[in-house]
C-alpha cells in the first residue's frame, strides 16, 4: 500500500524514435522555415522595388541573392530527399503555411472556409 504523502511514480515511458526520421523531419522543419522567410524577403524585395525604394544596383544584388538561395533550398530539399511540397505544411482549418503560387498573396480563409 501506499503511504500518505508519498508520491507514486510510474514507470518512466521510453520512446523509441528512429534516428533517420528524426533527422528527416527535423531536416523539413528547418527547411520550411528558411523557405517561408525566403518567400516574405522574396515579396518585400518585390514591394520595395515596385515603390522604386531600391536603385539598379541593389535590385541586381537581390535578385542574384534570391535567386542562389533558392537554388541553394533546391540543393538542400534534394539531400533531404524532399520535394518543395513537402515544406508545405498543412495548418488544418488555416491552409497552408505557403502560399500555392509563391508570387500571389494568398488570402487567409476565415473560419467558415472562406465562403
Amino acid at each position: 500500500m501506499d503511504e500518505p504523502g508519498r508520491e507514486v511514480r510510474s514507470p518512466r515511458l521510453r520512446i523509441e524514435a528512429d534516428r533517420e526520421a528524426v533527422e528527416r523531419d527535423l531536416s523539413r522543419l528547418v527547411l520550411t522555415l528558411v523557405e517561408l522567410v525566403r518567400q516574405l524577403v522574396e515579396r518585400q524585395s518585390v514591394r520595395r522595388m515596385e515603390e522604386g525604394d531600391l536603385s539598379d544596383e541593389q535590385v541586381e544584388v537581390l535578385g542574384l541573392t534570391l535567386m542562389r538561395l533558392e537554388d541553394a533550398m533546391t540543393e538542400l530539399c534534394d539531400r533531404f530527399g524532399l520535394s518543395p511540397s513537402d515544406l508545405n505544411l498543412d495548418l488544418g482549418p488555416l491552409g497552408t503555411l505557403l502560399p500555392q503560387d509563391p508570387g500571389v498573396p494568398e488570402v487567409p480563409k476565415g473560419p467558415d472556409g472562406g465562403r
